[in-house]
């Protein structure tokens, strides 16, 4: 079995990598990576590829024949997607194209999940409805409607091409190693800094009342997995916990988890436009199909978080 991830170098291909090392240990790992070097969690061959070079893509796809191939590369920051529109756009949906084509030209197609997002539903649903995988799309940034074109594109090439594409769609999800730019790390990243005496004792936050479904960024690869071995292509499945917190709960348990007095002061600069009151997946399409539920809690992946900003503040000081 050879296994292809792109985005190998990022947050979460590290953890499907991980997981993947232990759930199939006779696989044969590739990763795709914008930038090499990197100093990678687990064994695998990394490739540094631009997937926005259709010619690059082509030659190492025919060169490497994957089975399976895991999308996951993306512009995923959505405050910086307001900012550049055209950036994200640009990278999610060329890209997608040429590794798409790319595998429509191998004498044996291999599966594909594609990554796209519980973003793409965006606002005005009623609050009290998890929203299942029917929900109309209701875009609320660039980087949704990029993600409304990677998903629709995957499901054109699926009955265009009859490629085995299955898309999944997670919500917020967190962990340990994820990049600042995100409302969990960055709080967790100025705690940290202010334990170490790097900055003041204040924590600069946005809107704290918006409610949010979390999972574990450890149970989201699980899903991926799950959905590459069991998933009908064609298909699109929610990964989400089914329930969700606010942002002021959010920092509420990562600053219990330290001992410096902290105090909270709101930024406006950092209200996101459009941001939706209360978001929620169902996820039960994908249950009923894998068995697939979070196993982690929320309050042990924020304190997870929170020890892993701790280390790279040590790291760096």
């Amino acid at each position: 079995m050879r296994i292809f991830i792109t985005g190998a170098g990022g947050f979460v291909g590290q953890h499907l990598l991980s997981y993947l090392t232990v759930a199939m240990p006779d696989a044969e790992l590739h990763g795709g990576v914008l930038n090499m070097p990197i100093e990678p969690c687990v064994p695998a061959t990394y490739h540094a590829l631009d997937l926005r070079h259709d010619t690059a893509v082509r030659d190492l796809l025919h060169a490497l024949e994957p089975d399976q191939v895991y999308h996951l590369a993306a512009q995923a920051n959505v405050a910086r997607s307001h900012e550049f529109a055209w950036e994200t756009l640009e990278n999610n949906i060329h890209a997608q194209v040429n590794l798409l084509d790319a595998i429509r030209s191998l004498a044996h197609p291999a599966r594909v999940v594609l990554i796209s997002s519980g973003e793409i539903y965006g606002t005005d649903h009623e609050s009290s409805i998890a929203l299942t995988e029917n929900a109309p799309f209701r875009p609320s940034s660039p980087y949704s409607v990029s993600k409304i074109a990677q998903d629709m594109m995957g499901l054109q090439y699926f009955i265009t091409h009859h490629l085995p594409i299955m898309r999944a769609r997670p919500f917020n999800h967190l962990g340990p190693g994820q990049g600042l730019g995100f409302v969990a790390p960055d709080f967790a990243m100025q705690i940290a800094r202010i334990e170490a005496g790097l900055q003041e004792r204040v924590i600069h936050v946005g809107n704290l009342e918006a409610e949010r479904d979390f999972t574990d960024v450890r149970d989201i690869v699980r899903a991926y997995s799950l959905i590459m071995v069991r998933g009908e292509p064609g298909d699109a499945y929610n990964v989400a916990a089914g329930k969700t917190h606010s942002i002021e709960y959010v920092l509420n348990t990562l600053l219990s988890f330290s001992d410096t007095p902290i105090q909270v002061r709101v930024d406006t600069a950092l209200l996101r436009p459009g941001s939706s009151p209360r978001t929620c997946g169902d996820s039960s399409h994908l249950t009923n199909l894998t068995g697939w539920h979070p196993l982690i809690p929320l309050e042990q992946t924020l304190r997870d978080l929170l020890n892993d900003c701790r280390q790279r503040i040590q790291v760096t000081t």
